[in-house]
This record gives C-alpha cells, structure tokens and sequence, in this order.
C-alpha cells in the first residue's frame, strides 16, 4: 500500500467512527437496565406496556411492574415509557413519559415515580408546564429528583412534594443545566448538570447565549401557515456561546461559580 493508498485508507476510517461514534449518541436510552447484582436485567415492553425482569442465571422472565400499575389513578391507559431509571435497591422507579423533541432527541416530558413497595405511581413537577421536564434524576440518597424545566434546575423532595427552585435566572438565551443548539449539534452535549455523591448540591453548566444573533428556520411542517423559528447560531468567526460551571446549594439555592482560567467563549 502507497502512502497516499494509506492517508486515504487512515482518513476512511477515522469518519467511519466519527459516523459510528455519532449514531450511538441518537440511540434510545435506557429501555434495558441491568439490575444491581449483575444476574438480571430489566426491560420495557412497548406492546405490553409493562416492565419485566429477566433472571439470566435462572433463564426466567416474570412481569416486575405490570401494565396496571404503571396506569394513573382516574385513568384507564397505562403509561407509554420513553426510558426509565431506578434506585440502587430498585424501591423506587423514575418514568419518563409524553415525550417531546428538543432538535434530534425527545428530551422533555412528564416524569413520574413509581414507589415498587407501596405498589403507588404519581407524578413529579406536576405544576408545571406539562411536558417541560428535562434529565431528571434520583439523587445519591434517593430522597430528592433534580430536574431541568424551562431552563431553570429545580429539585423535588420525594417523601414531601415540595418542590425548590434552585436557579431562577433561565430564559431561551440564559440556559441552566443543559446546553444551546449549537453544543448539542457539535458536542452532542444535552444534560448539563450532576448531584454530589453526599446529595447535597448540584453541579451545572451555565450557557450565556444572549450574544449570538438568531438565525430563522422555517417550519412548514407543523400548521397550514409556515413560522419561523429563531435558534441561537454563530456564523464563522463569531464566538460561540459563553460556559460556565456553577454549584448550587439545596439548603439555601446559592451558586458557587468555579474559578477556570481563559475566555468564557471558548470553554
């Protein structure tokens, strides 16, 4: 092989597992979660809307959440699960459903938690705008879920209801705890914040956007009329938007901002 044969040949494969590396970050999370122990696995069933356990060593499949209990109070249809998450001790289950796309992937919808011991399902966020909630999770101690909606971080405790509001500065050019078009588009960049292993606080990205000038689509699918819709876009040569990386407190909803050298811009 001839070096320009090689440069070619190297030059194939490097795209080849960019476009590899790409596609498995549009791929559907979560449908199957292996469980604690590592001898089984537990899965959602679209058709039968329920979620089974499968006991590799005993090869024995049993319904774990049955299609009536994961069916609201004053319903009669059970949810349609987008991805679900657990607790280490699988007592508690976080249900992401009524999905809704954010550019590539349905990043916002409706969550709810169903309680494994007392058999109970109920909805999180519930006061606000319905499906607005964004890469909730269970915090360490399994006491509170953190949630982006709107672009503010909010945390509800899950023994109470009560729901804090931990950063109140979000708009569609200040974004808290996920990221802009453009970091999703390059980066693959979406959920933006994590707890403290002690649940005492939360870590997030910051994304100013409020310099970057809007470049108008159209959307001529979704009405009989056209609308435009503005996305924050850099054109070569201008800065992309600002990042930082804050930590909020539970107790008092004050951010410590962390100290990094160099331009905001180019973080």
């Amino acid at each position: 092989m001839n070096a320009w044969s090689l440069k070619k040949y190297t030059v194939s494969i490097f795209f080849t597992f960019i476009c590899l590396s790409s596609a498995a970050q549009f791929t559907e999370p979560h449908k199957l979660q292996w469980c604690p122990d590592g001898n089984a696995y537990l899965s959602y069933s679209n058709q039968e809307n329920k979620i089974v356990k499968f006991d590799v060593l005993k090869d024995q499949k049993i319904d774990f959440i049955s299609s009536k209990q994961l069916t609201p109070a004053n319903t009669s249809t059970p949810l349609n699960i987008e991805h679900f998450q657990y607790t280490s001790d699988l007592s508690k289950f976080l249900l992401f459903t009524n999905t809704r796309k954010v550019w590539r992937l349905n990043t916002k919808g409706d969550y709810w938690i169903f309680d494994y011991n007392q058999k109970k399902i109920y909805q999180i966020g519930k006061s606000l705008t319905p499906s607005s909630l964004m890469f909730a999770k269970f915090s360490p101690d399994a006491k509170w879920v953190a949630y982006v909606s709107e672009h503010n971080i909010y945390a509800e405790e899950i023994a109470t209801g009560k729901i804090k509001k931990l950063t109140t500065d979000g708009t569609r050019k200040l974004i808290n705890g996920t990221f802009d078009w453009a970091y999703e588009e390059e980066f693959f960049c979406r959920d933006g914040f994590r707890w403290s292993p002690n649940s005492k606080s939360i870590a997030y990205w910051q994304i100013d956007a409020r310099k970057i000038r809007d470049y108008y689509m159209l959307n001529t699918t979704d009405s009989v009329y056209s609308t435009l819709v503005p996305v924050e876009y850099p054109k070569v040569g201008e800065n992309p938007s600002a990042a930082k990386i804050g930590v909020v407190s539970l107790s008092n909803g004050v951010t410590k901002w962390m100290k990094i050298d160099g331009d905001p811009a180019q973080h």
